[in-house]
Formats: structure tokens, C-alpha cells, sequence
């Protein structure tokens, strides 16, 4: 067993993931169809500004065009509800995407119900994640769905293995394994769902042959809650303060790397893991949706 757990290298899974999806986007370009992202960002949270203002680069690069919208923090939910109804009409935009969180007053779940589920490329409409369910998923959840192409681009296919995530949300860990445990290629995993009310959570989340770590809280999961061997992939991104720093913190995943690191066999760092796989399936998604829209699909 190596000293040290060899990196799975997000950036680099998706620079080649990226590199796919020009090609891709040129097939459609020579059809006449131009990607079209379109995003909505209530208010003027710093967190989200860069979040969106790394999207849309995102799309610079690859030849996606990207609008963003900014309504201000005051807007009620009529009129933002508003918004969403002219941009699934709007045939520019293959994708649209609400920035979360909304500002307080607004009802984040009945703003997302509202975008088209075409155009969904979050995947996290009620009627993708029920496709998804189902084995039909179209537009999957875009962080799941990076965590899934690391484990196949890095070498470890989920097929056969027992897969523990560490966290229930609605964002990561059930759609995560509904993914996993698809009869389909690249998944068939056995997955056990671990979460902060499960007690002696190491007790399962030392079977794992892969182990993901999605719980919010930063070093959550110790060198001795894992497998020797086994896989792990850190999906937390947390500020942590730190008054030694400009910005008065640094990042720290779920997981304790320093120690981790001496006993699993792969890990994802904090940042540089995880991270860009979910912009890059954002994109993905937008690819797709524009594929699906130029068959004349929805």
C-alpha cells in the first residue's frame, strides 16, 4: 500500500472532458445551432457572482453562448417567475440555470419547478430526477454526474463495488446514488447511504470500496473511518476561517486529507477535485439539451 493516495486530478478529467464537448459543439454549429446558456442571478451575492462569472468563462471558452440575467435582490417572485417563463420560450437558450441561493424572500423550489424541464440543466427538476429514478435520466444532476465520470476517468468503475456516501441532500448524495446504482454502464454499484444522523458512522463508511464524502462539514471524515485501499472522493467545499489569509479562509473538504491520504489508495483534492467536474457537467448538460432541441426533442 503506497505511503501516499494517489490525486484524481479533476482539472485535468475536465480539460478532456471539455475537449469532447467542442467537438461536439462544432457539429451543431455546422447544423446552425449555437449552444445558449442562460443564467439568473437575484441579488449580489459575492459567492455566486464569481460562481456565475466562472460559468460563463466557461462557455466563452468552449463556444456556448451565455447570457446572464441580474434582477436586483427586491424582485418579487411574480416578476422572477416571469423571467423563467420568457426564457423557456426563448429558443436562444437550450439551458437556463437559477444561481442558489435566492435572496430570502423568494421560494427557491417553486423558482427551479418552474424552468422547463428541457432546459433543466441542473438536473434537478422533479421530472428529471424521477427520469433518473427510472433509468432514463436525460439531464443529471451536475455534480453526481462529475463525481461519476472521475470514478471511470481515473479507473475505477463503480460496476461491482460498494460504493458509501456520506450525505443525503438533494443536490449530491440521493441523486448520486441514484446514478451509481443503475443497471447501466458505469454504474451497478452497491451503494449505502451514510448521513450525520447515522450513529457509528465509521462503521459503514470503513466497507467502502469507494468512499464519497458529501456531509457539509469540513475534515468530517478521518484516516480512520476509511478502508486501506480504498477510493475517495472528497465532494465538501468549506470556508474554513483562517486570519492568516487575505480573504480571512481557506478551503477544506469533507475530508481530512493529510491524514487520509496515508491510508486510501486515490483521493480528490480540495479545490482542484471535484469542483470542476460540476461546471464541466453544467456544460455538458447545455451540450446536450442543444442536441436534444435540434432533433426537435424536448
Amino acid at each position: 500500500m503506497p505511503a501516499t493516495a494517489r490525486l484524481i486530478d479533476g482539472a485535468a478529467i475536465a480539460a478532456q472532458l471539455r475537449e469532447e464537448l467542442s467537438g461536439r459543439i462544432g457539429a451543431l454549429r455546422a447544423r446552425g445551432v449555437a449552444p445558449g446558456l442562460a443564467v439568473i442571478l437575484a441579488g449580489d451575492n459575492p459567492a455566486s457572482i464569481s460562481y456565475v462569472r466562472g460559468k460563463t468563462r466557461a462557455c466563452a471558452e468552449l463556444g456556448i453562448v451565455s447570457e446572464t440575467l441580474r434582477p436586483p435582490a427586491a424582485i418579487s417572485e411574480a416578476e422572477l417567475l416571469g423571467i423563467v417563463a420568457d426564457l423557456n420560450a426563448d429558443a436562444r437558450f437550450h439551458g437556463i440555470l437559477v444561481q442558489l441561493p435566492l435572496p430570502g424572500h423568494l421560494d427557491e423550489h417553486r423558482i427551479t419547478r418552474a424552468v422547463a424541464p428541457h432546459k433543466d440543466v441542473d438536473g434537478l427538476h422533479p421530472i428529471n430526477l424521477g427520469l433518473l429514478l427510472r433509468g432514463e435520466g436525460r439531464l443529471l444532476p451536475c455534480t453526481p454526474a462529475g463525481v461519476q465520470q472521475l470514478l471511470l476517468r481515473s479507473g475505477h468503475d463503480p460496476a461491482g463495488r460498494h460504493v458509501v456516501i456520506c450525505g443525503r441532500s438533494n443536490l449530491v448524495g440521493k441523486p448520486l446514488a441514484a446514478i451509481l446504482l443503475q443497471k447501466a454502464e458505469g454504474a451497478n454499484a452497491t451503494v449505502t447511504i451514510c448521513h450525520t444522523a447515522t450513529p457509528d458512522l465509521a462503521r459503514f463508511s470503513r466497507t467502502a470500496d469507494i468512499l464519497v464524502a458529501a456531509m457539509g462539514r469540513p475534515r468530517a471524515i478521518t484516516a480512520d473511518m476509511v478502508r486501506p485501499g480504498a477510493v475517495v472522493i472528497d465532494v465538501g467545499t468549506n470556508r474554513v476561517p483562517d486570519p492568516s489569509r487575505k480573504s480571512g479562509y481557506h478551503l477544506a473538504g469533507d475530508v481530512d486529507f493529510d491524514g487520509v491520504a496515508r491510508v486510501a489508495s486515490a483521493l480528490t483534492p480540495v479545490p482542484g477535485g471535484v469542483g470542476p467536474m460540476t461546471v464541466t457537467m453544467l456544460l455538458a448538460n447545455t451540450v446536450r439539451a442543444a442536441e436534444t432541441a435540434a432533433l426537435g426533442y424536448t
